[in-house]
């Protein structure tokens, strides 16, 4: 019987439906994440994912499609985990911004996300840490 859970366990884990993607908050700070991607006709960014010190978050669930994903973060103090692509984010809690391109026009602010190679894998998990 303990076979037959164990196998259970083993197919679901390696079940697509569990893929996705998901950042680990490695820091001592609690810390907000946006999420930009190209979902094969357009840009997108999206957030904030409010995710505690040494907690875990899914951004996106399902299967990846995309081999690059995009991120940016604020600890709101010291840290920031930013890079060379430009993204439009949202000031209030949530946001879903289509395009990437004139961001304060549009009543956003612009960031500069950090590119995530996941090697066209199923799930990835990214860390930050202080």
């Amino acid at each position: 019987m303990r076979l037959v859970i164990a196998l259970a366990v083993l197919i679901a884990a390696a079940n697509p439906a569990n893929a996705g993607l998901s950042v680990c908050n490695k820091g001592i700070h609690a810390v907000k994440v946006a999420l930009g991607l190209f979902n094969g006709t357009r840009w997108a960014s999206q957030g904030w994912w409010q995710i505690a010190a040494k907690k875990c978050a899914v951004l996106a669930t399902g299967r990846l499609d995309a081999r690059y994903y995009y991120l940016y973060a604020t600890d709101g103090a010291s840290g920031t985990w930013d890079g060379g692509k430009n993204f439009c984010v949202g000031t209030s809690d949530q946001f879903l911004v289509i395009g990437r391109g004139g961001c304060a026009a549009r009543g956003y602010d612009r960031r500069g996300f950090f590119e995530v190679d996941t090697g066209n894998q199923l799930n990835w998990t990214q860390s930050l840490s202080d």
